[in-house]
Formats: C-alpha cells, structure tokens, sequence
C-alpha cells in the first residue's frame, strides 16, 4: 500500500517568516511531499478555528481563503490535510497562526511624532512614553513605522532583531507598518516602551556633490500603536501622541544612510525604554500628521550573515585594513573591551589600490563609522546604516588590532534562497555565487542598483532586466510586489511615464525611457510565471496599461518608438566611455522591440484576467509593432540593419521573427558577431540577458560556449580571474593589472549577473512551463565546455532538479519533479518531447560532441578567424605575445575584429623583425609540438 504524504502549509500570502498577514482573505499555499510517483492532489480539507472546508481541486499554491473574511486583529490557526487521485491522504499538517495585522478603517490614529528641538537636519534621537497594565495580559500587539529609521524598546528590550526599519517607500504615498507581538515584554504594573529614531532614508540628502538635499523632509518620525488586549475582554491602545516625550541626543550622535553612523556610548542613558527613568530634562514631542500605513506583505530587513576577518594589512597611511573576504552590503560589528573615551573609526571600501582604501567607487558616500567606547566590555554595531564594502579600516585602536574583535554582518531582506546551481566549470560557479552575493546585496527593502556609493536607488532598468534571475534566486514574491505598488504610485503622479528611479528622489527623472520604463510590464510578468501569481497582475494592471498606452501614442501610426532620451543597451562595452548610451544597437531599434514586448505581455495579462476586450486590443498592438519592426529593421534574409549581438538576441528572444527560417539566419548571424568579437561580451545592460538564450535556441551551442566561458575581458568570468566576489558594474571596472577602473564604478551590481537565469533554464534545464511552476519544463542543453550541469528550484510546490552528466557521447539526464506536478521532457539528442509525472527520473540518451578541430599550423601568417576559432590555438597565440611582446598580447586581448583572412602579421608588421622572427619560431615550434585536438569545437 503507499505511504501516506505529508503536507506543511508553507505561506501565508507571501510571507513564510511571520503569522501576520495585510489582507482579511489571506491566500494559502502548502507542500505535499511523497515518495509516490505521479502522485496529485484529488481534494484537501482546510480547518480554521474549528471550521473545515473541502476543496474537491488539485490546487495548492495561493489558494484563495475558504472563509469569512479575518476581523481586525483576529488570530486563527490553519491546518490542512490532503487526499490524492491515488486514494492516499495525509495527516493534518502542523497548526500555522494566521494573524491580521490591519486595522479597522479608522483605527489608525496614531500621529506622527518627532524629537523637540532638533539641532541639525536628520536629527537622531529618543522618544519615549509609560503606561500601566492593570490586569493579565493576553495579547499584545505593536503596529509602527515611520518616517526614518527605527528601533522599539519595551522595558529595555528590543522588540524584534529586524533592522533599518521600516525600509525604504514612496513615503509621500505609502509607508509599511511593522507589526510585532510583544506580549512577552509587558510586566505587571508600570511599563516603558520607547523608540531610537534617525534620519534614514526619509531625511537622507539626494542627489551628486552640492546638489545634494533632503527630498522627503529634514526630520525623522515615528509613529505606533500598541493594542494589549486583557484576559477580562477588555482592550487598551498605548499609541503616539502628545503624552511622549523626547530628546534630541543620546549615544547617537549622527546616522545616516550614506554617511554612516557616530556613536558616544559614554552619553549612553541607561534605563531610558524602562518605567521609572527620569526625564524631566526631555520636552514634549512634536506632533505632526496621522499616517495610515500598510501592513507590510515582505519580509523586513535582517542580518543573513556574518563573516570573520580572513586576512589583516598595515596600510601606508598606518591604518589597519581588515579583509573579510567577500564583497557585501552591512556593517561591521566590534566585541572588545577598551578605556572609556576611547574612539574607533572604521572606514569602508570594496577594493584596494596601493595598500591603501580606494573609495572612490563610494562618490559622495562618506561610509564611516565612529564609536567611542564606554569603558569596559561592549559588543557595538551601527544599527541605523549599512555600507557596500569588502575591506574596512580600523584607527584610533590602543595597541594591536586584534581581528577576532570584528565581524562583517551581511544585510538583506530576510527572502528565503529558492535556487542553487552546480556545474564542471569552477569559474561558473564562482559567477553564480557571485550574483547571489550581488543580489543579497543590493535588496536591501528594495531593488537598488548598488551599496556603496551615495545612490543605492531603486532603477528601474536594472530590475527590468533581472527580474527573472531573482526569482531564480530567492523567492521575491512579495518583496517585488511591494516595490511594485511604488511604481504604480510613482507612475501614477507622472501621468503614465515610469520614472527611471522608484522611490522617485531625483524629481527629474521621468522622461519615457524603454527597458527602464519597462518594468511596469516585465516585473509583474516575472512573478505571474514564476509564482502564478494573478494577484499581483490585478494589481499592476492599471500600471502595465498606462505605460504601454503612452509608449503607443508616442509611436503613432507607424508603430515605431523613436527620439526622445533612451538609455538603450546601457553600458556596452564598446561604446565611448564618457557616452555609456552610445551602444551598437540602434537605440531606435532597442526601444521598439520593449514596446513590442510589453504589448505582448499586456495583451497576454488581459487574458489571464478574462479581459478579452482588452486582449485583443493589445494583441493587434503587439502584432502592429512587429509587422513594423520587421518592416524597418529586418531583411528578408533575417540580416537586422542595426548589425549588433543586442538586436539580433531581443528579435530572437522576444519572438519578434515569427518564421523559424529567419530566426535561424539570425542565429547564425548573432553566431558570427560574437565570434568576430573575439567571443567576448558585445551587448550592455538590455543584450546580455539574452545572448545565451538567443545562441542556443537557434543552434550555436559552439558559440553560447565559448561566449560564456571566456575570460578576456570584457567577459563574465573576467572579474572572476580577478578575484571578484561579487558582479559588478562595468566589465572592466578592475583593470587587467589590478588597479580600479578610474571611471569609479561600483563593483557590487547585480545587472550583468542576469545570465543566471538561462544557467539554470538552459544550461542545467529547469524551468516553469506553466505559472509557478504548475508543470515543468526540463530540457537541458549540454554544452561542450561543460562536463555536467544541475540547477535545484524550492518551487511554489516543493523542489525540483534538472540536471545532466556527459560520459563520452553519452548524456545522462536526471530529474525530480514535485508532487502535484507534471513536467514536459526535452532530451538533448532531438527527440520529440513527451511528458512526465511527479518523482525522480532519469534518462540515457546519445548526445555525441561535434569532432575537435586540431590545433591549425600556426604562424604569423595564420588567419585571425582560425586562431579564434580554436581555444587551443588562442591560448598559444597569447602565451607566445606575453613572452616576447607584452603590449601586443594585450592588445590581442582587447582585439574586437577576428576576420577571417587575415593574418596575424598585419595587425603586428611594426613589431621589431627580430621580435618578430622570434613569435613566428615559437608559433611553429608549438604547434608542431603539440598537435592535440582543442578541447572545445568550434
């Protein structure tokens, strides 16, 4: 007989962190785990406070509350218990407490305080306010947020270990409420309850150099309500108001997001969160406005780790540098025992140059810390800022700096890891670890660009494009479905266009911009197929429409979107320094095929929404735009007149060439550009998503492998041959000698890293072939440079594995699929797809490696093209260079034309003829040496 299955209720809406959920109707989602195979769901039974309701479907994910709607502040327990088509039926699952954390519409009236007297712009300071508690507590709950950075004390204990509370927001539109059950912390009798609140990101200044200034306001504030509820049924709020009071000082003496925090523990106030503290030298708080916020739907900010120092140096300058190994957004944290008065500062950077900080990559971004210590044993971390750093430096330390005195605290939002990748090639993985780090990194409570610099803005653009990979990564559900209702209110306040930054600080920023403008569309889109999310396209969908219809209305009858400001393939690495948006694709070109794009999601959207009006009206958009792009841009042959590897991967990629014999010519085409680039990176911000993707589904594995595994620079494993250990900005924001790139770029994004997504979809084969995963698909594309490949998903309904195992020109393919799955089959040998049901599967099929050219005769006068079409020969080729002329190799290195023809002596005819002679002996005596066939075909 089968073994019964087990079933966890895994979220509540999108949290699995926190019982609390915003909505009255929270949407359920829960795992079934068996060794079944094919096993899927007939019915399950769902129990809240003793209420059952069956459901007689195999849905599993987000399903929609069966009962009466939650009142405010009401707790139930939910559990489930499923049957299967099989006959097997589980036990009921572990109890999960669901809790409202909205309020009654008007029970928020809790104003907005702030500290009396403050003596500078972004004012850090104290509040505080007593009450009683007259009888045994039941529950107790503290809803809070504000505008700034917070931290909550009740009876001198912190509430939570969340930090940078409440995040980043639209502050003029939408701030999170954090809610938090604090029975634990109330005592009998009297009780304190107090709040640490700095400037943050509401009283940060925005903007370059002299420009920079508040945009939100020039003072923090808090506001909170705390709601006990007795076991007599009677109910008590403690919430702000003019009752509290507080203080423009204490130990924090400055903090900021970029600036970094100063911090006297020898002005610390001890007891001050307890009842009885005097503080008669406070004043009154000052109360301003009563904001209701939102309850928060992601989870918060939170350390997700901490790193030992792994290696010291004494800088020039005398100063300590501690390295802990890994790039990252934090803090450091200091566990020692110093004199009273003694100061520490700490100073932050994600690179060295001359032994010494190079902080140039921070721009305006001050990045330090300062504590003075209070005497005595002390554990300190700056609590109300983070910085993007590797290294630190420590000054003002009596006496050896001892490293075990310092940890890096690594902060993120709390989102749990969804994905993992393996492979044969030790320099893809590192690049797979490394857009993790940059991811981590860079949401830190939303999407942002960087964490060093003063920026870290939530672009637009670099999400747009990542999106996928984050879902790839970590499960963004609710974290980008927040960022998302910023868009829409931004969005909203600029009638339509998508501001290039959201939250929107920069006031400017609102010219119509495609791929940027475009994550109105591409965003939502990402979480619907990745966590069959409709709620989330119900939301955006006035968003997504208002976009594409003013991008349409500017594109006018003929359907083309030109002039006006575009960022276009951001970042090429061919274009000028001093003009990133110079690229080689047309930007005219680029910014249609993203109208085309999200039309064709938009239309796709109404349909999931049973908006057929809609559908087809957006569906004749789309298909308008192509019928024009084809017109202006593509040649019967499938030749694309803006001739760059960007535009052939978006015409690939977004289906705009509807023919297959097209589609493959321009497959071929992209082929031969990257080939001629020497198998380098060609495209910028908006191509490099997609290349791989393009090459591989057109045929070009050859190609998509030598792109992905090259180390040139510009190439994706360059940064790591250079000890990367996080994405970073520009391809060679680290010189090939060592020193930083002199443009000052961040070496902490996670834009260029988008190709993890096609590593786990394409290289290793898993992907979603319906929303969340519903059915999967798994067609592994095995290339030549690699012995074998895996990519493991924690799907909306358990794990999955794709992956593969070459032996010869055998491959071996294996599989699991998730209970109440279903995944279609792609084998690398051709053969027609079939499908599958839930369980481990593998298959054997033949899958043989195209011949190994050998290593061409090789000489002065061999032919670029052939030397760059053989690994082996290339490497030689710049082995012999580096020996006898190193600048030539380097511009080898750096060579953007291998034409076929010619040959090698016309690019080097000035080198000296002894110099000469000497390559050309070399060149002959190692081919002939070693005639061994290239490792990878070509």
């Amino acid at each position: 007989m089968p073994s019964s299955p087990r079933v966890d209720v895994t979220k509540l809406e999108h949290r699995a962190d926190s019982p609390f959920v915003p909505t009255a109707v929270p949407r359920l989602s829960w795992v079934t785990s068996t060794d079944v195979r094919d096993w899927r769901q007939a019915w399950a039974e769902i129990e809240a406070g003793g209420q059952v309701v069956r459901l007689d479907a195999d849905a599993s994910v987000l399903v929609a509350w069966p009962f009466a709607p939650l009142e405010p502040g009401e707790e139930r327990t939910v559990r489930v218990r499923v049957g299967g088509v099989d006959g097997t039926v589980s036990e009921w699952s572990e109890p999960r407490t669901v809790a409202a954390a909205f309020l009654a519409e008007g029970a928020w009236t809790a104003p907005l305080i702030a500290l009396p007297t403050p003596e500078r712009q972004g004012q850090p300071g104290l509040l505080r306010a007593e009450f009683d508690v007259d009888a045994p507590v039941e529950r107790a709950i503290l809803s809070a947020t504000a505008h700034g950075v917070y931290q909550v004390e009740i009876n001198g204990t912190a509430v939570d270990e969340d930090t940078l509370k409440p995040g980043w927001t639209a502050y003029q539109w939408r701030v999170i409420q954090d809610t938090t059950d604090v029975t634990a912390l109330l005592r009998p009798g009297r009780n304190a309850i107090g709040v640490q609140l700095t400037a943050g990101w509401f009283a940060e200044r925005y903007g370059f150099g002299a420009d920079a200034k508040p945009f939100y306001g020039d003072q923090p504030s808090a506001a909170l309500r705390l709601e006990l509820r007795y076991a007599d049924g009677r109910s008590q709020v403690v919430a702000t108001g003019p009752r509290w009071r507080g203080l423009a000082g204490g130990p924090v003496l400055a903090a900021g997001i970029y600036g970094g925090q100063h911090e006297d523990a020898t002005h610390a106030l001890p007891g001050w969160s307890e009842p009885g503290f005097d503080d008669r030298d406070w004043a009154p708080a000052e109360v301003g406005a009563t904001v209701v916020p939102v309850p928060r739907s992601a989870p918060p900010v939170r350390a997700v780790a901490e790193l030992p120092v792994v290696a010291t140096s004494l800088a020039p300058s005398g100063a300590t540098i501690l390295d802990f190994g890994q790039n990252l957004a934090g803090r450091v944290r200091i566990a020692a025992d110093l004199p009273a008065g003694t100061t520490i500062t700490l100073r932050h950077a994600e690179v060295l140059h001359q032994g010494e900080l190079d902080r140039r990559s921070q721009r305006g971004a001050a990045a330090t810390d300062v504590y003075v210590a209070p005497g005595g044993p002390f554990t300190w971390e700056p609590r109300f800022t983070f910085h993007g750093f590797r290294y630190a430096s420590v000054e003002g330390w009596p006496g050896d700096v001892p490293v075990d005195a310092f940890t890096a605290v690594a902060l993120s939002s709390d989102l749990e890891p969804t994905g993992a990748f393996a492979s044969s090639h030790p320099l893809v993985d590192a690049l797979h670890r490394n857009v993790v780090w940059s991811t981590r990194s860079n949401f830190v409570s939303l999407p942002t660009d960087c964490p060093q610099r003063d920026e870290r803005l939530g672009w637009t653009g670099d999400i747009s494009m990542f999106a996928p990979t984050a879902a790839s990564l970590l499960d963004v559900d609710g974290f980008l479905a927040g960022w998302l209702a910023d868009v829409a209110v931004e969005q909203e306040a600029l009638g339509g266009t998508v501001p290039f930054v959201v939250p929107n600080v920069s006031g400017v920023f609102i010219s119509p911009t495609a791929a940027w403008g475009d994550a109105a569309t591409i965003v939502p889109w990402t979480l619907y197929e990745r966590y069959g999310d409709t709620a989330v396209l119900e939301a955006q969908y006035p968003s997504m429409t208002s976009w594409v219809d003013l991008v349409a209305q500017a594109a006018g009858e003929n359907h083309l979107w030109e002039g006006g400001f575009q960022f276009a393939d951001w970042l090429d690495p061919t274009a000028p320094a001093d003009s990133p948006t110079d690229a080689k694709a047309d930007k005219e070109l680029v910014a249609t095929a993203f109208l085309f794009r999200s039309a064709d999601i938009v239309a796709r959207t109404a349909e999931v929404l049973g908006r057929a009006q809609d559908a087809a009206r957006y569906r004749r958009l789309a298909d308008a735009v192509r019928a024009a792009f084809l017109r202006e841009y593509v040649a019967p042959s499938g030749r694309i007149v803006s001739d760059a590897q960007t535009a052939y991967a978006l015409a690939i990629v977004f289906g705009l060439v509807p023919d297959e014999e097209r589609r493959l010519a321009m497959g071929r085409r992209l082929a031969k550009l990257v080939r001629v680039n020497g198998y380098r990176i060609g495209t910028g911000f908006v191509g490099t998503p997609f290349v791989l993707e393009a090459l591989a589904t057109t045929g070009q594995q050859a190609a998509a492998t030598r792109l992905l595994t090259a180390t040139e620079c510009p190439s994706w494993l360059y940064p790591i041959t250079m000890g990367a250990t996080t994405t970073w900005e520009a391809w060679d924001a680290l010189l090939p000698d060592g020193t930083p790139n002199p443009a000052s770029t961040s070496f902490n994004h996670y834009a260029f890293g988008a190709v993890v997504d096609w590593l786990h979809r394409g290289l290793a084969g898993l992907a979603p072939a319906e929303p969340g995963y519903r059915s999967l698909r798994i067609a592994p594309v095995p290339l030549p440079a690699f012995d074998h490949a895996e990519a493991t998903h924690r799907t909306p309904y358990g794990t999955a594995t794709a992956g593969w195992r070459r032996e010869g020109d055998t491959v071996h393919v294996h599989a699991v699929v998730p209970a109440n799955t279903r995944a279609t089959v792609r084998l690398p040998d051709g053969s027609d797809a079939f499908e599958v049901g839930s369980g481990e599967h593998t298959w054997t099929v033949d899958a043989p490696l195209p011949a190994s050219p050998r290593l061409p005769a090789l000489s002065l006068e061999t032919a670029l093209g052939d030397i760059i079409d053989d690994p082996a020969a290339h490497a030689t080729v710049l082995d012999v260079f580096d020996r006898h002329a190193p600048q030539a190799a380097r511009t080898l290195r750096t060579r953007s034309r291998w034409e076929d023809g010619l040959p090698l002596s016309v690019e080097f005819f000035i080198l000296p003829k002894a110099v000469q002679a000497a390559i050309d002996a070399d060149l002959r005596a190692a081919s002939a040496a070693d005639p061994a066939p290239a490792s990878v075909p070509s």
